[in-house]
């Protein structure tokens, strides 16, 4: 993998690990769970069991991504495009549920749908 393609890779597992703690961690701020469209703290109460798996699931792709990096070769390299296709399949999927989250998916999508895309030609 090119090394112009691992940026990107790297971009898209610390994007990842962001997420992660503001899901699973910091998601109990006003400040936060309005990033995720929920409006008080009665919706955050609800909203927090799923924000925080999915900020585990989102911890899981930054440690696919990243770690396949660490690990090298063919097959650190199927690991970390593996989970930037999960990335970027997620970020479609988001843009899909709710296209208000249109900013969010690009964010999440764009640098593992770049890494993918450079890994392919480069």
């Amino acid at each position: 993998m090119s090394v112009i393609a691992q940026v990107f890779v790297v971009v898209a597992g610390v994007f990842h690990l962001a997420v992660f703690a503001m899901e699973s961690l910091l998601f109990r701020k006003p400040r936060t769970y309005r990033r995720f469209l929920v409006k008080d703290d009665a919706e955050a109460a609800i909203a927090r069991p799923w924000a925080f798996n999915q900020g585990f699931y989102n911890l899981f792709l930054a440690l696919g991504a990243l770690g396949g990096l660490i690990w090298g070769g063919d097959k650190g390299e199927a690991i970390s495009l593996f989970a930037c296709a999960c990335m970027a399949g997620a970020g479609l999927v988001l843009v899909a549920s709710d296209r208000r989250m249109v900013q969010a998916a690009a964010s999440q999508a764009g640098p593992p749908i770049i890494a993918l895309v450079l890994a392919a030609v480069l």
